[in-house]
């Protein structure tokens, strides 16, 4: 993260994916327009929570514990998730606002009142959640950046694994999918340097989707392509 700062004090930092693809249905658009307010974690921008006020979480989700996907992508994984653990509170983060449509579509389908939605960066998110508030976190897929030059981008970083180590609780689990070896390879020697342990005993352990998997899109195209697709579980110190 830079030191340079916005005119409001807020910190600049760069976000290299895209915000916006194509242009959205106008049943999307509407499901925005109508829906996502409603199902917002809190204040989280700069705009709104200048002062980085932690997130009534308790106001939010009761006394349910929390999970958070970072990069939802289409929201499968994220609404099988809520659907099978109406006990829990989920928080997606997703700066792509044509994902958020997508899951905001599926969840107009679904009883669930068990999500949140911050349609951002996800560091923004971590300013305002409370220390060891998080007991499961889920990276699925997330932007492999290929090029050497452009590893720093990934998200397997010091700048986003050190407040991910701070909002996840104590024994925390945490998923990582991805179906790019180098991206394996930056996971398992950045992921224990920020307070995280690696679970796996045998190959079955990265080899096999957990349990209560359900495939998303992006995994279905790296199989029509013949990636393998590797399945990562940390627990936090």
């Amino acid at each position: 993260m830079s030191e340079k700062q916005h005119p409001s004090g807020a910190p600049w930092r760069n976000f290299y994916g895209r915000f916006r693809g194509k242009g959205l249905r106008q049943s999307q658009q509407a499901c925005l327009d109508e829906d996502l307010a409603k199902l917002s974690p809190g204040p989280v921008g700069w705009e709104v929570n200048p002062e980085r006020a932690p997130l009534d979480l308790q106001a939010l989700f009761g006394a349910r514990p929390l999970w958070l996907e970072i990069g939802f992508g289409g929201g499968e994984h994220m609404l099988h998730q809520a659907v099978q653990n109406p006990d829990v509170g989920i928080i997606g983060c997703e700066p792509y606002i044509n994902g958020v449509a997508m899951l905001l579509g599926k969840l107009r389908q679904a009883d669930v009142g068990n999500v949140a939605i911050h349609p951002g960066d996800v560091r923004d998110l971590f300013d305002v959640l409370p220390d060891g508030s998080i007991a499961r976190a889920f990276l699925l897929y997330p932007d492999p950046w290929p090029k050497k030059r452009h590893h720093r981008r990934r998200f397997v970083t010091a700048e986003h694994l050190a407040p991910l180590a701070r909002v996840l609780k104590p024994g925390a689990i945490f998923r990582v999918a991805t179906d790019i070896p180098d991206y394996v390879r930056q996971t398992l020697e950045e992921v224990p340097r920020h307070g995280f342990v690696w679970l796996a005993e045998a190959a079955r352990d990265w080899r096999n989707p957990w349990d209560d998997w359900v495939s998303t899109r992006y995994e279905k195209k790296a199989l029509r392509e013949g990636r393998v697709p590797h399945y990562l579980t940390f627990r936090r110190v």
